[in-house]
């Protein structure tokens, strides 16, 4: 893992292989070939195999995860198997409520994204946040959603004190944490607009089912010009300690996020 955490991670269906061929060309951070919900249960063997020739291959410049299927699937072994000795970044662990679903994955040597998916693990997510194997959080809202039993086409506001309990504990844990997924991929104003929400709340970047969703991600988790300009004017107005600057009080703590952020852009 690099010291930034990825703004868009793309899930990518491992039993298509256009899908896998065409992620190559795209601009996201992190690609998540799924073996899981995205793979049919006749077409799992496939697209295993079609995992390891594309992650074999290879995506230059990009980092590689893959979402195996969860804790209790009749699948998840032979996910674990197929994915030994290969070149990725993370694995990607679904339905994990608690440390121990973690515990078949850690033979891997690799870091570990884990999915909170459900109420029991909104409550165990500091514990598994905690956990010196996770890089990270991603928050199933999909099924959360499912599991707290709410219409359909509920407003994500109804699930809010959970998304904030997500990013407390990857935060308490220092492990970065990412957005659920956006399911309207023709509606592109609804996406800049939860994406830019998710920005707001503190996730690091967001999930995302689509390519036409990619751009439009880096766009709303990366540094604005106007957010730039202001913070290279902190950094080169901070003498130390608390001060007035632009007619506010700035201190330390305002540097090292100005000094981040700038960071973060390439400056």
């Amino acid at each position: 893992m690099t010291d930034f955490a990825p703004r868009s991670l793309l899930y990518v269906p491992g039993s298509n292989a256009r899908a896998l061929e065409k992620a190559a060309g795209l601009a996201a951070d992190m690609l998540i070939i799924d073996l899981e919900d995205a793979v049919p249960v006749d077409r799992k063997d496939a697209a295993r195999d079609a995992m390891r020739a594309a992650v074999i291959a290879g995506y230059p410049g990009k980092r590689i995860a893959v979402r195996i299927n969860g804790a209790g699937s009749m699948h998840q072994a032979a996910d674990i198997n197929a994915l030994a000795g290969l070149p990725l970044d993370a694995v990607v662990l679904p339905k994990v409520d608690a440390p121990a679903d973690l515990a078949p994955a850690r033979g891997l040597g690799l870091p570990m994204l884990a999915m909170i998916e459900t109420p029991t693990a909104i409550y165990a997510a500091r514990d598994i946040a905690s956990d010196p194997g996770v890089a990270g959080l991603i928050a199933g809202l999909n099924d959360l959603a499912h599991e707290l039993k709410l219409p359909g086409g509920t407003d994500r506001g109804a699930m809010s004190h959970a998304i904030q309990a997500i990013i407390l504990a990857a935060r308490a844990g220092g492990v970065w944490c990412f957005d659920g997924v956006y399911n309207a991929i023709d509606d592109a104003a609804g996406f800049a607009a939860e994406a830019a929400e998710g920005r707001r709340l503190g996730f690091d970047g967001k999930t995302l089912i689509h390519p036409s969703q990619v751009n439009p991600c880096n766009a709303a988790f990366a540094p604005t010009p106007r957010e730039i300009a202001a913070a290279e004017a902190l950094v080169a107005a901070a003498t130390g300690g608390a001060q007035r600057h632009e007619g506010r009080m700035i201190e330390d703590m305002h540097v090292a996020a100005a000094r981040a952020l700038l960071a973060r852009a390439g400056r």
